[in-house]
């Protein structure tokens, strides 16, 4: 038996389709939305991400604003940067990448995000709100899990979900998304972590098996019931001396194994990763919507 594929690429870009249709919308009301990205430093990594995101703006048809600073900005100038985004009508959604450098609180700063604008889903009110199952902006890695299994056409209500890892990224708000009613939820849901004994015994009871902690290829096919759904959430660098860059890039699963137990299995790269960036994009016209109705 050979895994189908969960093809983050072709379905990150239908959500990205439909992000531009709705933004086109906005605009023939005269409305342009606006998403704003807060990079500090230089980390190549952090630059990549940000690249990605304005790139897809660009293709939506939503503005993207990009404010710079060094790594010695001070905590309270980058509050005063965030409290001004916030003032700016004009701006539907609020971004500031992470990680920060180490002598600002990374929770002051999404707190100061207005939950309204706050397209990366993080801020207490909208972790309440969705906790509550209340309509809000969802973390976007999180959100794409369940849209990529849908759109895959697997079925996810009365499933056994199981999630490797309590982030609050993504393990607490998947965790949250999944045990919701509707159509792309209301599932029976277990969250393991650091402190779950006899791992295995949980994640062979898994219909959906869900790894999010950035250890390189730790779900074996021992791990898997035959026929599960496998979401691999995990980037991951490996030495590879075959490669020109020197590493390669592999998940949280052992992907040549489980790919023959499992029915269906996400890739990295190439899974979960472009449904992060297309789901930031449904935020934003979703926060520009709400924001000038």
């Amino acid at each position: 038996m050979k895994a189908n594929i969960l093809d983050g690429l072709t379905i990150a870009a239908e959500i990205r389709a439909e992000a531009a249709v709705t933004a086109q919308a906005l605009v023939t009301k005269g409305i342009t939305p606006s998403l704003a990205v807060v990079l500090i430093g230089d980390n190549p990594a952090s630059a990549s991400y940000v690249g990605s995101k304005v790139r897809a703006c660009a293709e939506c048809g939503i503005k993207s604003i990009k404010k710079e600073a060094d790594d010695n900005i001070s905590e309270d100038e980058l509050l005063s940067i965030i409290d001004d985004l916030n003032k700016d009508d004009s701006v539907h959604g609020i971004l500031v990448q992470l990680p920060l450098p180490d002598h600002i609180n990374e929770n002051r700063v999404i707190e100061a995000i207005h939950p309204d604008k706050d397209v990366d889903g993080f801020h207490p009110v909208n972790t309440g709100r969705l906790v509550a199952g209340i309509d809000c902006l969802a973390p976007c890695t999180p959100a794409g899990i369940p849209e990529l299994i849908s759109r895959s056409g697997y079925e996810i209500p009365g499933k056994h979900a199981v999630i490797i890892g309590r982030s609050n990224i993504v393990g607490k708000p998947i965790m949250n998304l999944l045990v919701q009613k509707g159509e792309s939820a209301n599932c029976t849901v277990t969250c393991c972590h650091s402190g779950t004994p006899d791992l295995a015994t949980y994640t062979k009871q898994a219909d959906i098996l869900i790894a999010a902690i950035g250890v390189a290829e730790f779900v074996t096919a021992d791990m898997v019931k035959p026929g599960a759904l496998v979401v691999d959430v995990g980037i991951n660098r490996v030495d590879d001396d075959s490669r020109e860059r020197g590493y390669r890039l592999v998940g949280d699963v052992d992907f040549d194994s489980v790919s023959k137990v499992a029915e269906a299995i996400s890739p990295v790269p190439g899974g979960v990763g472009p449904m992060t960036v297309a789901m930031l994009m449904k935020n934003t016209v979703a926060a520009a919507t709400r924001l000038t109705n």
